[in-house]
């Protein structure tokens, strides 16, 4: 028996760098600090972007934008994003949720999280309920805390597109 639905799990981290704004869930948060990276990198779009193809079993974004591409050097995240979702329809399947964490020892995320879950939820064309989104801090300790450094992780959830495969009665999979 095949189950109609799919976990994936992304994480990403990008050192922090002098100059902002910093680029995080396609928002530009004031920030003295960026991150670094060979494309926007933003850290939680790489998260959730990682977490649904591993969902789908399409790889992973190091594969589909390596970043010794050159066609990749400042690309914007959520356009990886959009791809992937396209990638990820494709393939048969529907996107649930995604469930995300942040891990920032500064800026404070908490005025910037709804703002966050929205664009997200627009970039994967979700309910904005469907998409959940912690901030945490590092306590002062390893890169995070040191201020170093950015963490970002995603849990995603697919379902089998309908169109694709009726969506089963859910008894049946409680049944012993």
């Amino acid at each position: 028996m095949t189950w109609p639905y799919r976990v994936g799990f992304g994480d990403d981290t990008h050192r922090l760098q002098p100059g902002g704004p910093l680029r995080l869930g396609g928002l530009d948060v004031p920030f003295e600090y960026s991150l670094a990276g060979h494309s926007d990198a933003d850290v939680l779009l790489h998260a959730i972007t990682d977490a649904l193809l591993g969902a789908a079993g399409l790889g992973d974004i190091g594969e589909l934008f390596p970043d010794t591409a050159e066609e990749n050097r400042g690309r914007d995240s959520a356009e990886m994003l959009a791809l992937v979702r396209e990638k990820v329809i494709k393939a048969g399947f529907a996107i649930v949720n995604v469930d995300c964490i942040v891990q920032a020892q500064r800026p404070k995320l908490s005025p910037y999280k709804e703002l966050i879950r929205q664009r997200v939820a627009e970039f994967l064309a979700i309910e904005p309920g469907c998409v959940g989104l912690k901030a945490k801090t590092g306590e002062l300790v390893g890169p995070v805390g040191r201020g170093e450094a950015i963490v970002a992780q995603c849990v995603a959830l697919l379902a089998q597109h309908p169109a694709d495969r009726p969506t089963p009665d859910t008894t049946e999979y409680l049944e012993p």
